[in-house]
């Protein structure tokens, strides 16, 4: 099918569809916080921008390890990308410049396969408050073999380099052609170029706007699922890598400098994209509990527990255990998350239970809020576990099989839940239990048993503006 029927096609649908989407679920969030350090110059920067023609680029290509003889190619490419694109483009090795009032004259920043350890403890904070004031950043290449000992920027990236074969030619799957790094390309983009293997799958945390064939070369080692560029709305930035541009050529290429162009002018906020992992994150005010990292402010009660797997998603094992988000308790919120279920599994999430190392407190003292492929009505997937079955024939229609992910959201208002299963309502719940109140208390994953194996990811709550008495 030729490119502009397929964009037709999809158009069309979409269009027909949006008529049937459902309204946000969630209430209005509560009031913004005090402005966080580093927003002042956020602001300068908008305002700077507001009163500008075009956007401002720094392209930092400093390294501490191999060095990339495309780098000069990748400058002179950005630079006159630029020129034609009505964007101003600065070149720099120089670590010193990541300072904030240096940062805050541009809207992104592209790392040009830069590697090894390239600023120190000063120069990443800058580059933090940067981001986190709406800053862009722009990987390419070897920017996923930088600041290892850097946490917070192997999330920004998404990712680290692991290896690569040799340079060969290999096939790229195009997943997204919304984005404007990928908009321009068919589904299947054959280039030649030295392909990396990542140390983890970033799709859980990223957008992914394409991957990898593995089966059209050698050397891939991520098996069927090979990001290769994704982008990412991160704390309070945007993010875009790719792992294309290892060669001269690449820079020459008409289509790999669209694709890179595409990134930049999504970094810097020249052209809106959706950037939001599928399943969540996409809504304003929406706080990650677990975004794949890590499993900081969780506490395992009882027997069993959590494995936290390489492509950012945790799997149940053993039990019967329950691993409940000790850091806060929530009273009026949005909790929304992704689950999966390998075959007939069963888990289910926990609301509204006192802390407590005894996962039987949370059954005790809470709603188990049930995932299970085969049980009773008021035991199966979508019920308020023992107290209210789910809109059954509503619950079929939005459920996705075992193998798939599907998402939950939780509305719980007062003594009020909601429960909606991929947008759809499907369970709608008032607490009369005078031992039990929805109002105050801790959320929680299961694990069942043995036997038992259901996956998690993108946990994520949004508080509400006032409980409902």
């Amino acid at each position: 099918m030729q490119r502009t029927a397929r964009l037709a096609t999809i158009a069309a649908a979409l269009l027909l569809g949006s008529a049937a989407l459902p309204a946000g679920h969630a209430a209005e969030s509560a009031a913004p916080a005090a402005a966080e350090a580093g927003k002042e110059a956020g602001k300068e920067k908008k305002d700077k921008k507001d009163k500008k023609e075009g956007e401002n680029v720094l392209v930092f290509s400093k390294t501490a390890g191999f060095r990339h003889d495309s780098i000069p190619d990748g400058i002179a490419a950005v630079q006159q990308l630029g020129e034609e694109n009505g964007f101003t483009v600065e070149a720099t090795e120089d670590a010193a410049r990541f300072t904030p009032e240096n940062l805050a004259k541009y809207d992104a920043v592209v790392w040009l396969s830069t590697t090894g350890d390239v600023l120190d403890d000063a120069q990443q904070t800058a580059f933090e408050e940067y981001v986190q004031a709406g800053g862009g950043y722009v990987g390419v290449h070897a920017a996923a073999d930088t600041e290892y000992d850097w946490p917070w920027y192997g999330q920004l990236a998404g990712t680290y380099f692991d290896s690569h074969p040799a340079i060969q030619e290999a096939t790229v799957h195009v997943e997204d052609h919304e984005h404007p790094a990928t908009e321009h390309l068919e589904d299947s983009w054959v280039r030649t170029d030295e392909l990396y293997n990542y140390q983890s799958n970033p799709r859980a945390r990223t957008r992914v706007l394409a991957t990898l064939d593995e089966s059209t070369y050698t050397g891939g080692n991520m098996g069927d699922d090979h990001p290769i560029t994704w982008c990412q709305d991160f704390d309070g930035g945007r993010s875009f890598y790719t792992g294309l541009g290892h060669t001269k050529e690449s820079y020459a290429e008409p289509e790999f400098r669209q694709h890179l162009l595409g990134g930049i002018q999504y970094a810097t906020g020249a052209v809106e994209a959706t950037c939001a992992p599928p399943g969540g994150g996409d809504e304003p005010g929406y706080t990650p509990i677990f975004d794949g990292t890590s499993l900081d402010g969780w506490q395992q009660a009882g027997p069993g527990s959590f494995e936290l797997n390489d492509d950012g998603t945790m799997t149940s094992t053993g039990g019967m255990g329950l691993l409940w988000y000790e850091a806060k308790q929530f009273s009026s919120y949005s909790l929304k998350l992704d689950w999966k279920m390998a075959g007939d599994d069963n888990s289910g999430v926990f609301i509204g239970f006192p802390a407590s190392d005894d996962p039987w407190s949370a059954v005790d003292n809470g709603y188990e809020i049930q995932i299970d492929a085969t049980d009773a009505e008021d035991k199966t997937t979508g019920a308020v576990y023992g107290f209210q079955s789910a809109d059954i024939e509503a619950r079929d229609g939005a459920l996705n099989p075992p193998g798939e992910w599907n998402t939950y959201e939780l509305v719980v208002e007062g003594e009020n839940l909601k429960l909606y299963l991929n947008d759809v309502l499907i369970n709608d719940f008032t607490n009369t239990d005078p031992v039990r109140s929805l109002t105050d208390g801790h959320v929680g994953l299961q694990n069942h048993g043995d036997g038992d194996e259901v996956s998690f990811r993108n946990v994520r709550v949004k508080e509400l503006t006032t409980p409902v008495p």
